[in-house]
């Protein structure tokens, strides 16, 4: 988090813009942090996009002609068949942009990125600042009522800077439950 990936994101979808590229940008309904459908940074720089449950619904919105580009922000919250959807479109000739976490809190590979990523012709990777350190920040430090989160809380909670900051392999903090030792 914290590393420009919307940003980025946005600024590719205005350069197809600019470009008079037909474009169809989509998010997940399920991050509504800074607003219902338009993806949005934490920078405060937004653009239209369609808020979707899943890759069925996105799907939906799809139709002939296919645009040219087709922008996807928090690719991690979506379902496996963003996957298959995503390679489709590519073999059609759409340009597809996908912006996500490739880790989750825990440090673990996220939902279906490790296969977009592995997948994908262009990989860019971000990373924010270590504030502990000022090192590159790698990872996503999750806070539960100031405190860092446990291995076993829920993958998915949507938040920004009240929940979550950047860190680097060895400032981020993931407190795993007690081993107990069976006599």
């Amino acid at each position: 988090m914290f590393s420009g990936k919307s940003d980025e994101l946005i600024r590719r979808v205005k350069r197809a813009l600019f470009a008079r590229q037909r474009v169809m940008v989509f998010k997940p309904s399920l991050d509504n942090r800074y607003h219902a459908t338009d993806v949005a940074s934490h920078d405060g720089l937004r653009i239209e996009a369609i808020a979707v449950r899943d890759s069925v619904e996105l799907r939906a919105h799809l139709a002939e002609p296919l645009p040219d580009v087709v922008a996807v922000d928090e690719a991690q919250f979506f379902d496996p068949g963003l996957l298959g959807l995503v390679l489709e479109l590519a073999d059609e000739g759409v340009r597809v942009i996908c912006a996500g976490l490739d880790m989750d809190f825990r440090g673990e590979p996220f939902g279906i990125m490790p296969e977009l990523l592995a997948r994908a012709e262009y990989v860019q990777k971000l990373f924010a600042v270590c504030p502990v350190c000022g090192g590159p920040a790698t990872r996503t430090q999750r806070f539960v009522n100031g405190k860092p989160a446990r291995y076993d809380d829920p993958v998915i909670w949507v938040g920004a800077a009240e929940s979550y900051e950047p860190r680097c392999r060895r400032c981020h903090v993931v407190v795993r439950p007690e081993v107990q030792e069976i006599l």
